[in-house]
């Protein structure tokens, strides 16, 4: 299937600092896009993947699941670590979940995780009916465009297919289990007002955490999708000075090329 205009992939070949954006949950690389252009304007070699079973349809979806998804930027991590003496990730709602996972995994591999709006549970009475209602139901409304500044609009599925939330599910519990390895310094960013993810998922990744060096912000006025938001520059830039601050010189060595779709 194409992938849905502005739905594309990016990278860009900066300095030795590298940073690994990940996308939600039936969103797209769209909704990180500015984040990642940001960062590459200042020198920093930057990869921001479309994850399998997204940026198409909604039906390609049903075929994929959290390994797939966890499978793409854990390779895309390789590649960066290959090439960068220093290496960040960045993560929006599930993709806030992969770049914890990631930093569990990784170790010392990642300099530090900055995260907004991160998940950590599939919420409602119907996710413990997940594993019967997927074979009943193929899918559900959507979860794309929590913003609240007018006239955006997130790139992202109408319908979520429930094989693949109930997937989610499974992940949002292993990730949980995976938090306490987690010690690198965090920055995570949170809206008060999230129509997809409530404040209990950001307080209790902060609980969880092993990090000593965290900074937790929050994003007054902005919604789910905060990186389309009113406090996207804030976060951008308190982003770029939590690498600077962690990897000096960052982006000082910059080849001025990059590409995407």
């Amino acid at each position: 299937m194409p992938v849905l205009p502005g739905a594309q992939p990016f990278r860009h070949e900066g300095g030795e600092v590298g940073v690994l954006l990940c996308h939600g949950f039936t969103g797209s690389p769209q909704s990180l896009r500015p984040w990642a252009e940001f960062l590459a304007e200042r020198g920093l070699t930057v990869s921001l993947p479309l994850l399998p079973g997204h940026g198409t349809r909604w039906q390609d979806m049903q075929l994929t699941g959290w390994p797939d998804w966890y499978a793409e930027v854990d390779r895309e991590l390789r590649l960066l670590t290959e090439q960068c003496r220093q290496v960040f990730v960045l993560g929006l709602s599930m993709g806030g979940a992969l770049a914890l996972r990631l930093a569990a995994k990784h170790g010392d591999a990642i300099s530090g995780v900055v995260v907004v709006n991160p998940a950590n549970k599939v919420h409602g009475l119907a996710a413990h009916a997940l594993p019967v209602v997927r074979y009943l139901v193929r899918s559900t409304k959507g979860l794309a465009n929590d913003v609240a500044k007018e006239g955006v609009d997130e790139i992202g599925y109408d319908r979520v297919p429930l094989h693949a939330a109930h997937s989610l599910r499974r992940f949002f519990r292993l990730v949980d289990s995976e938090l306490p390895q987690v010690t690198q310094p965090l920055l995570l960013l949170r809206s008060p007002q999230d129509h997809v993810v409530p404040p209990a998922d950001s307080a209790r990744i902060l609980s969880r955490v092993s990090s000593t060096d965290v900074t937790e912000t929050v994003l007054e006025e902005s919604y789910h999708v905060a990186t389309l938001d009113h406090d996207a520059e804030r976060i951008f830039q308190d982003s770029y000075e939590f690498i600077g601050r962690l990897a000096p010189g960052a982006g000082a060595k910059s080849k001025e090329t990059a590409s995407g779709g």
